[in-house]
């Protein structure tokens, strides 16, 4: 038999796919006993993402069977913040959504391009917030994961509260220099010192380059070793549609409030203090369109329903998304997404 006459076949096994579907349940479970409840949102929606490093996946819309004629851009959705932030300005409080999302040049043992998301959204809250809801979250599926199986294999969570460390904080301790205040010659300086592998195109004057270079580069593997770690506040430049915090201590641009869960150097999900300010989206969308132009990649969408929401006013509150796929697969003890997912991309 040929390797592909096999490929009908689901890459995760049966027994685990219902372990997954366990965990499903408790993860509702959770939720629905703080208050939360579920919604569902479009995954085709003409608004897609802000941000210059996500593609989306575009289609076109057809209103008429037949019609031959170009039809209404569509984008799949890369997560389901637009419409979710949509239905807090209509009124929700606290809700959250198990989807599917979907976002091109994702493929390996930590990618695919069709991928299972939990988000959540409440009003009132903080990232800081945040961080206690998601570790509290983890372990209770950690525990359930831990009663299903062998858990051999897993790498298990540190038993003291999850450490959290300011984007600066870890730039200071483990790559030896300011992120928010080096100039680029001092990012520079370090990377040749750390002997970091600096890519042939390379903007050697950028200092956001070199904060994601030296963020993989030397902090990242740092966290690998603390197990599960919150890194927070990162540079303004990196906010996405997060809230931008000024101070003295802040750097010159100030610093976003989002955060990131690591587990075991592991990135499981993405946290904000969510932006308010329908003028500071836009200011926004028109940098990162700005940014696709220089790159040769389409420029976002100039309008949006979640500008309409937050012109009509879209309440303080904080969100996060997580990426489940990641989160089973650690839960579980496996070493790729394939060995959680039934059918990823190669066998979709």
């Amino acid at each position: 038999m040929n390797q592909s006459d096999s490929h009908y076949l689901p890459t995760a096994s049966i027994e685990t796919l219902q372990h997954r579907s366990q965990l499903l349940r408790e993860i509702r479970t959770f939720f629905e006993s703080r208050g939360y409840w579920e919604v569902e949102t479009p995954l085709l929606s003409r608004d897609t993402v802000v941000d210059a490093y996500i593609d989306p996946f575009v289609t076109e819309w057809h209103a008429t069977e037949g019609d031959a004629t170009a039809g209404e851009t569509r984008y799949l959705q890369t997560s389901p913040e637009f419409a979710m932030k949509r239905l807090l300005t209509a009124g929700a409080d606290q809700i959250y959504q198990i989807t599917h999302a979907f976002r091109q040049a994702e493929r390996g043992s930590m990618h695919n391009p069709e991928f299972a998301m939990l988000e959540w959204y409440r009003l009132g809250e903080t990232h800081h917030d945040q961080m206690s809801f998601v570790e509290a979250l983890v372990r209770q599926i950690y525990e359930l994961a831990g009663s299903l199986s062998d858990q051999s294999a897993r790498l298990s969570l540190p038993e003291i509260p999850f450490e959290r460390f300011s984007y600066e904080a870890a730039f200071l301790q483990f790559g030896g220099l300011s992120a928010l205040h080096s100039t680029a010659k001092q990012f520079q300086q370090v990377a040749r010192e750390r002997q970091v592998p600096v890519p042939a195109d390379f903007d050697v004057n950028d200092c956001l380059s070199w904060q994601n270079l030296l963020l993989v580069e030397l902090i990242e593997p740092a966290l690998r070793e603390k197990g599960a770690i919150f890194l927070y506040d990162y540079p303004a430049r990196q906010a996405a549609l997060a809230c931008i915090r000024q101070g003295n201590d802040l750097g010159p641009e100030g610093v976003a409030e989002r955060f990131e869960l690591y587990l075991h150097g592991i990135e499981i999900c993405n946290g904000y203090h969510e932006l308010t300010d329908a003028e500071e989206l836009r200011t926004r969308i028109r940098q990162q369109s700005a940014s696709r132009k220089q790159d040769n990649r389409p420029a976002l969408p100039a309008e949006s329903y979640l500008l309409q929401a937050m012109e009509a006013g879209l309440p303080a509150c904080a969100g996060t998304a997580l990426g489940l796929d990641r989160l089973m697969m650690l839960a579980l003890g496996k070493q790729t997404l394939q060995e959680v997912i039934a059918f990823p991309v190669e066998r979709a």
